[in-house]
């Protein structure tokens, strides 16, 4: 997954990263874009479209497989921003985030993740400090919750009583 210094990420890494940002909560966002930064400041940047809270609607299909219905409405954020030009090597690329809930913070930290991902210099060393980190917690989360829904998996099993 690491890009030259000369290439842009592909859609399919961005869908990635993207999809981890949107489902890490804030306080590991942004211990974890502070680590990777290294203690600097955060580039500076301009809203394109400043963090907004609003509704999704949320459709659902019968047997999963079945015919489509409106289940119901679910609170999204949204935000969009443009990193400044600071100097010749980093280009002003733009960062858009959008994820489940109200906190306009998170959405600012994973826009600006996703901008500073989107640059080609950056790329290898962020994924690793900062994707790469949060994947991996993400999935030992998912893998405990499975888990602790197994322990109440309930087998059920048919008895044959007598000779039919």
């Amino acid at each position: 997954m690491n890009a030259s210094p000369r290439t842009s990420p592909s859609c399919d890494e961005r869908r990635v990263w993207m999809a981890v940002l949107a489902r890490t909560p804030r306080a590991e966002l942004e211990a974890a874009l502070g680590e990777a930064l290294e203690g600097a400041p955060a580039p500076a940047f301009d809203w394109l479209r400043a963090p907004q809270t609003g509704l999704a609607m949320v459709r659902g299909r019968v047997g999963g497989t079945g015919n489509a219905f409106n289940l119901g409405e679910a609170t999204v954020t949204r935000a969009t921003l443009r990193l400044r030009q600071t100097h010749g090597d980093d280009p002003a690329t733009v960062g858009v985030a959008c994820h489940l809930g109200r906190d306009k913070r998170r959405a600012e930290l994973a826009a600006l993740a996703d901008a500073l991902l989107q640059i080609p210099a950056r790329h290898a060393r962020l994924h690793a400090q900062l994707i790469a980190p949060l994947a991996a917690h993400l999935d030992a989360r998912r893998d405990a919750q499975r888990a602790d829904a197994a322990s109440t998996r309930v087998e059920f099993f048919t008895m044959v009583r007598g000779d039919a």
